[in-house]
């Protein structure tokens, strides 16, 4: 397995952390997005769609991290990322969607660039941005933490799930554009708990080869 990748790729990041949780190995080519190599070959021959990350597996190229994250899902179910009851794997699900679906498009690079040159957006602009979505999202996660009875140390029992992988990136890029996370105590124990894992750690942004030291 081959995975296209960027330190700071939020996408990216999910797939990085499900593949140390399920003790996959992959090879990394590394696509700095901040002088946009995504947009030219090699890359844009990969993935037309010219984003992060892709994952080539014999030869054949997947995009889109929920599309992959499935598939590892589906290929090498242990550790499972979802849990085995309907109920809870639609809860589990509906966790990630807040922050694949609501928090993570209206704040990736494309859509924050676009903002500073067609509408002159200042920095102070994009981080008012950025903290808006990112606030609607966490507030409605850390309500579902709340009212999860059962829950442990992670976003659904006391192992990671899907939710995590989602999640875990979305603190880190809150945290970038200067979000205060004290707002939210349970996303922050479980960003804690998750990041005590080696999986979790050694997917981190600034663990990454490519992050600038």
């Amino acid at each position: 397995m081959n995975l296209f990748t960027f330190f700071r790729s939020g996408t990216a990041h999910r797939v990085r952390i499900a593949l140390g949780l399920k003790g996959l190995s992959a090879t990394h080519s590394y696509v700095d997005l901040r002088v946009d190599e995504q947009l030219e070959p090699p890359y844009a021959e990969v993935n037309p769609q010219k984003l992060l990350p892709a994952l080539v597996v014999d030869g054949k190229v997947m995009i889109q991290s929920p599309a992959i994250l499935e598939w590892l899902e589906e290929t090498h179910p242990t550790p499972p990322l979802l849990p085995s009851d309907p109920m809870h794997r639609a809860h589990v699900r509906a966790l990630a969607a807040i922050v694949g679906c609501d928090i993570h498009p209206v704040n990736n690079r494309r859509i924050l660039q676009y903002l500073r040159q067609q509408f002159g957006a200042s920095e102070e602009a994009v981080q008012t941005w950025c903290g808006r979505w990112i606030g609607d999202g966490f507030d409605a996660y850390e309500a579902m933490l709340r009212a999860d009875p059962g829950r442990g140390a992670f976003s659904f029992g006391n192992a990671p799930t899907l939710a995590d992988l989602y999640l875990i990136p979305q603190v880190e890029s809150a945290r970038r554009f200067n979000v205060d996370m004290s707002r939210w105590p349970l996303i922050s124990a479980v960003d804690a708990a998750c990041l005590a894992l080696p999986a979790f750690a050694d997917a981190a942004p600034l663990n990454q080869p490519d992050a600038p030291h």
